[in-house]
């Protein structure tokens, strides 16, 4: 379950020299049991580090842009500052860990954080679709699916617009052959 699930999130990074690279980023294909097993993980995944990006974001108001190790690092490291900083990253920390202890690869944790989870910032959830594919499998005929994320790949969907012709439009003051006549 770890590795496909690792497996989704590394499609997603740049991998301009991988012999490995994908065809087609954050999309996997795989058997529709394994899918169904996977996309909770995935999920679970997406919404820790969702969190975990929102206490980022709230720490950056508690942090210095000095250098480490210089005297204005050093000062803000024994102020009450770095305290509130500290206290404002832990869930960003614990959410780290967690999808660490989850996934089990840095790599793909990395990517989770950096480019996965924050397409979904404001999505609440279903952040991945199943959808069946049309051949079976060679050597078993198992049953085919894709296992993407949401958002980059959705189809619009377009109403089409009825044509107007002008046989359709009854002409001002002329009725049309259509037109019933009303009892005169």
């Amino acid at each position: 379950m770890r590795s496909l699930a690792c497996a989704i999130f590394l499609t997603e990074r740049d991998a301009e020299f991988d012999e490995n690279k994908p065809k087609v980023k954050g999309r996997i294909i795989t058997t529709i049991a394994k899918a169904k097993e996977v996309r909770p993980l995935v999920e679970k995944c997406i919404t820790a580090a969702r969190r975990g990006i929102v206490a980022e974001e709230a720490a950056q108001e508690y942090s210095t842009d000095a250098d480490r190790g210089s005297d204005a690092w050093k000062s803000w490291r024994s102020g009450d500052r770095w305290r509130q900083w500290n206290a404002a990253i832990a869930p960003a920390v614990a959410a780290r860990r967690r999808c660490l202890k989850l996934l089990g690869n840095k790599q793909a944790v990395r990517v989770l954080f950096s480019e996965v989870a924050p397409r979904f910032l404001d999505r609440p959830g279903g952040y991945t679709r199943i959808v069946r594919l049309a051949k079976p499998r060679l050597g078993d005929a198992g049953t085919r699916v894709i296992l993407e994320f949401v958002g980059v790949r959705d189809r619009a969907v377009e109403r089409s617009v009825r044509p107007t012709f002008e046989a359709d439009v009854p002409a001002a003051g002329k009725r049309s052959e259509k037109q019933p006549v009303a009892a005169e």
